[in-house]
């Protein structure tokens, strides 16, 4: 149905419906910037060697707290998805039961300061890949977020080779030094000078105050004799 207007303009956005406008895109901002984060930590990788036990990072965050919260971890196997564990906590603090669905793991979060990370004991090659903690909180209207962390098995911790990075520390260090040092016997050469330049000042000084004296100028010794009186 198309609505026509006799007679009078259609009305028009002015400012003050622009303004409310970007105040609502803010508001909408806030909010998702509010929604629920998954965080496996700043470094999302970890290097381990075959047979050890190692543990899976995994942090909630929400700024208008959890309910019923549901979370899951699930391995890639090449490109499959298997779930590893999942569970629901209810409410802030609440300690979740845990269902495993994989040998050799444990939970070892306790929803102790957001935490549900998971344990992996005597880890084998296959055990190598990408794993998805992931989130749900129904409190944020269903918000969902997940994070990927990457576990590489080896057979042995490669020996990392810090000589080129102590080079590069020795040679950054060392011209830090130089300048500091250049800096120093400037500001010392600098203070020399103007000693120097103030003491010539006052040499030259007393020398104009002594040739004023033998040339017998007003102010000089030759003028504090009398001058002899006609008879």
């Amino acid at each position: 149905m198309e609505v026509r207007w006799i007679g009078v303009e259609p009305p028009r956005l002015g400012p003050p419906y622009t303004a409310v406008g970007l105040i609502f895109s803010l508001l909408l901002g806030v909010w998702s910037a509010q929604a629920l984060e998954m965080i496996v930590g700043k470094i999302p990788f970890l290097e381990a060697v075959n047979g050890s036990t190692v543990m899976l990072p995994c942090t909630y965050a929400s700024c208008i707290g959890i309910e019923n919260l549901y979370f899951n971890w699930q391995f890639n196997d090449n490109g499959t998805m298997h779930k590893v564990c999942d569970s629901v906590i209810t409410a802030e603090g609440v300690v979740p039961d845990v269902n495993i669905y994989r040998d050799r793991v444990e939970f070892v979060g306790k929803n102790i300061k957001n935490n549900v990370s998971i344990l992996l004991w005597n880890i084998t090659f296959e055990d190598g890949g990408l794993y998805t903690c992931f989130g749900r909180n129904p409190k944020e209207k269903y918000k969902n977020h997940s994070a990927i962390f990457n576990l590489i098995v080896v057979d042995e911790l490669r020996v990392v080779d810090n000589t080129l990075t102590i080079m590069i520390a020795s040679a950054v260090g060392g011209a830090i030094a130089a300048m500091m040092g250049f800096m120093l016997l400037k500001n010392f050469t600098i203070f020399v000078l103007a000693k120097l330049e103030e003491k010539n000042k006052e040499c030259l000084v007393s020398s104009s105050g002594i040739d004023n004296t033998e040339n017998g100028l007003s102010g000089s010794k030759a003028d504090s004799k009398p001058t002899p009186k006609k008879k």
